[in-house]
């Protein structure tokens, strides 16, 4: 409909094109990561877009480095805390076997005693 005006969306108004929102993103993250934001933006206006894209990418870079690092040093302390749980419960089943083995000794006593007692009474009845 010709002369009809559409009430804007927010959607098409932004003129930056997908390389700058790509930077300005990039650039949100790396603020994140640096606590030097302040200077690293002072120096980055004098610097060529490629140095700048350069830049970016490796503050980036560097805080996805740092989220990795954590990553294994958790998954190193979840190993090792399970390693330590792992060991106990070893030592736990020798000491249970040990016990069992303890016993299965004290009960072949006692069934040769056993055997020999009888055989005993058994003779002085026969006898």
């Amino acid at each position: 409909m010709p002369g009809r005006v559409m009430p804007p969306t927010g959607r098409g108004m932004d003129n930056k094109g997908p390389k700058q929102k790509f930077a300005q993103e990039v650039e949100q993250t790396s603020a994140y990561c640096d606590n030097s934001s302040a200077k690293k933006k002072k120096a980055h206006s004098s610097k060529t877009p490629a140095s700048y894209s350069s830049d970016l990418f490796e503050a980036a870079l560097t805080g996805a480095n740092r989220e990795v690092n954590m990553l294994f040093s958790k998954y190193s302390e979840v190993l090792s805390e399970r390693a330590a749980i792992d060991a106990s419960q070893v030592r736990e089943l020798e000491d249970i076997l040990m016990e069992a083995r303890n016993l299965e000794s004290h009960l072949k006593e006692k069934k040769d005693h056993l055997r020999r007692t009888l055989a005993l009474i058994s003779d002085k009845l026969q006898g």
